[in-house]
């Protein structure tokens, strides 16, 4: 038996209900007031404290200082020795050896899915499933506004546009009625392709990030995606193992991603995957992430090609890891368990939801902070907390207030802007001890 079951969402009162705003917008022109948005000047998060100002790391992979309790670090405790030393030992330390193969296969096989390309990290994951999948230098890809903004680069990478779309405010994921608000009064058809009115762009795909480890509910996704001739490319990179109506995140659309960075539930020190049952473009998605060689002795590329390819040493450990999987999301969502019945019957602390169409992972354990009752923000705690060795981060800025996006089109936004205000993320390591997270919710509590 799981130890967090299935669980419906707290009421809706309890989350973020900012005012409405005009539902979709170009650029930044008709964005919600910045006042409620807390926008960090840099790597870091300016906090006010009785001596003066501070500024505090969150940085998901910084090193904690010894006796920190530190937010996500791998855990290593299998295999992964013995599988790195075989390289070593036979000199396959690069991008070619019997443990890439392996690896990918350990991967489709868990998914479900045909094929399975490795890559060298997330993005480039993305990258290699948006050129794959058709989308064209000029196109538009619908991206969430909340999340990392790795899909929002890779989409640029392919020359193409993002499209943000706000969160919904049950589960955090991409709103599946924003997107068709976007489709059906945004866009129309010309000459048998799907544009957007306001700036003469084809619409090519819809891009869902399953953020934190919890499901997107994708079937209203892939449902529009189908009526308007679009692919859906999940980016599953912080949920490998979640599962969405009894079916495996990473097999809900035509081509999904999984990342393997440092902090993830499981790691290669850094790599992705490319997952998909449509044999093309896995074939295409490999040749691409191998400088597009067409003869590896004459060395004749007849394209642009990427140098993409997971090293053998890194999908050793991958291997070793995929091993644990199962065990590792059990200890995630036992520790969402734990935090979940010590913090609910804080006040202004909103435990983090899970569906009850959903089995998450837990990936990034992250609480709501508000303010009133709790008499602290998000940042404030994310101080107090660090005071006391233990490491949380907030959840990364709208990508619709990055400077980078600053003319990027908008659905809404004001979700994922309260969202960005009140969240704070957790310790959640696997290897986090029961001492530990009786430490960080005693913190808490004592604070409020």
């Amino acid at each position: 038996m799981n130890a967090y079951g299935p669980r419906a969402a707290r009421s809706r009162g309890f989350a973020p209900t900012p005012p409405k705003r005009e539902s979709c917008s170009a650029g930044n022109q008709n964005i919600v007031s910045k006042k409620a948005y807390l926008a960090p000047s840099n790597g870091y998060v300016k906090i006010m404290k009785d001596t003066g100002w501070a500024s505090i790391p969150f940085e998901p992979d910084a090193l904690a200082p010894i006796g920190t309790i530190p937010l996500s670090v791998p855990e290593i405790r299998g295999n992964e020795w013995k599988y790195v030393k075989e390289c070593l030992d036979s000199n396959w330390v690069s991008s070619a050896g019997p443990f890439v193969d392996r690896f990918e296969r350990m991967v489709a096989d868990y998914v479900g899915t045909e094929h399975a390309v490795a890559t060298v990290n997330g993005t480039a994951a993305l990258h290699l499933a948006l050129l794959v999948a058709g989308v064209k230098p000029d196109d538009e890809v619908l991206v969430p506004a909340l999340t990392f903004i790795a899909p929002a680069n890779a989409v640029r990478y392919a020359g193409a546009w993002p499209v943000f779309i706000d969160a919904e405010p049950a589960y955090w994921q991409m709103d599946a009625e924003k997107v068709l608000n976007f489709l059906e009064h945004r866009c129309l058809w010309a000459n048998g392709e799907l544009r957007n009115q306001h700036t003469g762009r084809r619409v090519r795909a819809i891009l869902p990030v399953h953020i934190l480890g919890h499901p997107c509910d994708i079937d209203p996704i892939v449902e529009l995606a189908r009526r308007f001739n679009l692919v859906v490319i999940e980016d599953a990179t912080e949920s490998l193992g979640a599962i969405y109506k009894e079916r495996m995140v990473g097999h809900l659309g035509d081509v999904a991603c999984f990342s393997f960075n440092g902090n993830k539930v499981i790691t290669t020190g850094g790599g992705g995957m490319i997952v998909t049952d449509n044999e093309a473009w896995a074939e295409r998605a490999r040749y691409l992430s191998t400088q597009a060689k067409d003869n590896p002795v004459e060395y004749i590329h007849n394209e642009i090609g990427y140098n993409y390819r997971l090293t053998n040493i890194q999908a050793a450990l991958g291997c070793a890891q995929m091993e644990s999987l199962d065990r590792f999301i059990e200890k995630k969502r036992s520790i969402a368990a734990q935090y979940h019945e010590s913090l609910g019957s804080v006040p202004g602390i909103t435990p983090m939801p899970e569906a009850s169409w959903a089995r998450s992972i837990f990936w990034m354990y992250t609480v709501l902070v508000n303010e009133s009752p709790y008499g602290n923000n998000s940042r404030a705690l994310m101080q107090r907390l660090a005071d006391h060795s233990i490491q949380t981060r907030p959840l990364w800025q709208p990508l619709h207030r990055s400077p980078a996006y600053a003319h990027a089109e908008v659905c809404g936004g004001e979700i994922a802007d309260a969202l960005n205000h009140s969240a704070l993320s957790l310790p959640c390591s696997v290897g986090l001890t029961d001492v530990d997270i009786r430490t960080v919710t005693e913190v808490i509590k004592f604070i409020y």
